[in-house]
């Protein structure tokens, strides 16, 4: 069964990951399909969020304002390709702050579950890294792991009892999900 909302990773999920942070709006690249997806889910009247730390932001690699129009170019390139982002929400803070909102902490998904007015319990969290499995499961979310960005590195450290669905990427997640429904 589909729920409400669907929350998503951006780096490695949305867009090609760099081990040296996105800096610019000229290093933003979507992955093939992923802007499609989100679409898609839309279209099947889901809302769609994302849940990304930045602590490029928090290393000074960036600014606030930086990473702002990286979003503004990431939900314009959702928004051309039919779809809408119910939200955009990012942790500024280096692992040394010790914040809530930091995956794998639940802090963010519990930002959206505020914002938004749905319930992230039960819905799905879709993320290329440990972290993002971690903070699903700490919001009662249902994790979901991609292949793409660091997805491939973290499904090896998935033991075979984790449960863990894995996909090649968010357009293979987002046709099993919404097969699901069918």
């Amino acid at each position: 069964m589909v729920g409400r909302l669907v929350i998503l990773d951006r780096d490695g999920v949305i867009n090609e990951e760099r081990l040296d942070y996105i800096r610019s709006v000229n290093q933003w690249r979507p992955l093939p399909g992923s802007l499609d997806a989100i679409a898609s889910l839309c279209r099947a009247g889901l809302a769609v969020a994302v849940a990304t730390n930045q602590s490029g932001v928090g290393r000074g690699y960036l600014t606030a304002g930086e990473l702002d129009a990286i979003h503004a170019t990431m939900q314009a390139a959702v928004r051309d390709a039919g779809g809408e982002l119910a939200g955009v929400f990012h942790c500024p803070h280096t692992p040394a702050d010790r914040c809530r909102c930091r995956k794998p902490l639940p802090g963010l998904l519990e930002q959206i579950e505020a914002a938004i007015g749905l319930p992230v319990s039960g819905e799905y969290m879709v993320g290329d890294s440990m972290r993002d499995l971690e903070a699903a499961s700490a919001a009662g979310a249902r994790p979901a792991l991609v292949r793409t960005g660091f997805g491939a590195s973290t499904e090896r450290r998935l033991t075979p009892s984790s449960g863990v669905p894995v996909f090649d990427d968010l357009a293979e997640f987002t046709r099993w999900l919404l097969r699901a429904a069918e």
